[in-house]
């Protein structure tokens, strides 16, 4: 006797209730699946503009804790030179008058601290203003696609 070929059982529907066609669905069903997604949607923009403003107020956060750094260690260091760079001058090039040597110091002092000011005004403005651009951005398109389908 020749072998039969095995036959596939017919498919198995998904156990639960089957969504009704869609031309079957109710106007309340539709309103229902509607406010359910633009939920979800405003949930997950949310979640995104929250994740975004983090980020940039963490890079807020860090420009200011490395100014403040820079600002700090410069103090502290200019310090303790400066009266030996002020005697220096004093002895090298001001004939024994210490307060020209205090005015170059100053001089001196001056552009340091420009140039830390310059790196953390630049670290602020990496993360300033922070403003969650992407899911602004998110946002308009949803808008533009749903005024799309709607007309």
């Amino acid at each position: 006797m020749p072998e039969q070929p095995p036959q596939n059982p017919p498919p198995v529907p998904p156990p639960g209730p089957t969504p009704p066609p869609e031309d079957d669905r109710s106007l309340a069903d539709l309103v229902v699946e509607v406010s359910e997604n633009a939920s979800t949607l405003v949930r997950e923009e949310i979640e995104l503009a929250k994740a975004e403003v983090s980020e940039k107020v963490g890079k807020i956060l860090r420009g200011s804790a490395v100014g403040i750094a820079a600002g700090v260690f410069a103090f502290l260091a200019l310090i303790l030179i400066m009266h030996g760079i002020a005697w220096l001058l004093a002895e090298e090039l001001f004939d024994g008058n210490v307060w020209p040597g205090y005015f170059v110091e100053a001089a001196l002092f001056l552009i340091v601290a420009a140039l830390a000011g310059l790196f953390a005004s630049k670290a602020l403005k990496a993360g300033a203003p922070p403003v969650p651009e992407q899911a602004i951005e998110e946002a308009k398109l949803t808008k533009e696609m749903l005024e799309r389908e709607v007309s």
